[in-house]
């Protein structure tokens, strides 16, 4: 029977603290800058969603994964922080490459240029993103182990 050495036991558990709050401050990174960036895109589209009402709802969903990843940091709260990282990356990389129409009560939200709000946040969701994959991966291998029959 092999135990693990408690320093590598603190060890895997530091550096799972670290992943956690990691993931955490890009979404919350993520969140700041959508939230500042909201009441100027609602003026476009007073009527209907409105992309800033988008910014704020993506916000939310931001802080709450992130909350979420800081207190459990399980396999769930990874998958969730990643759901909510990648598709908020994949939106700002969309809007920036390709010309989507309004449709329904949702504005047109084609943006064809890249500003230091924009580049954070997008970097902020990449980066959370993979952080959360990461994290999804290692909170997998926590198994408990049966004990070996002897």
């Amino acid at each position: 029977m092999s135990a693990q050495s408690p320093g590598r036991s603190r060890r895997r558990r530091g550096t799972g603290m670290a992943l956690r709050i990691l993931t955490a401050v890009a979404l919350f990174i993520d969140a700041a800058v959508h939230i500042h960036l909201a009441p100027g895109y609602q003026a476009g589209n007073p009527a209907g969603i409105g992309q800033g009402n988008l910014f704020l709802l993506e916000s939310a969903a931001a802080v709450l994964s992130g909350l979420y990843v800081l207190l459990r940091g399980s396999r769930t709260a990874y998958a969730v922080a990643f759901v909510v990282a990648f598709s908020a990356f994949v939106a700002v990389v969309a809007c920036r490459y390709v010309d989507i129409p309004a449709f329904g009560p949702f504005p047109a939200m084609y943006e064809p240029i890249w500003f230091f709000e924009k580049s954070l946040s997008a970097v902020a969701e990449g980066a959370g993103a993979v952080l959360a994959a990461i994290g999804f991966a290692r909170a997998g291998r926590r198994t408990p182990r049966a004990p070996s029959p002897q």
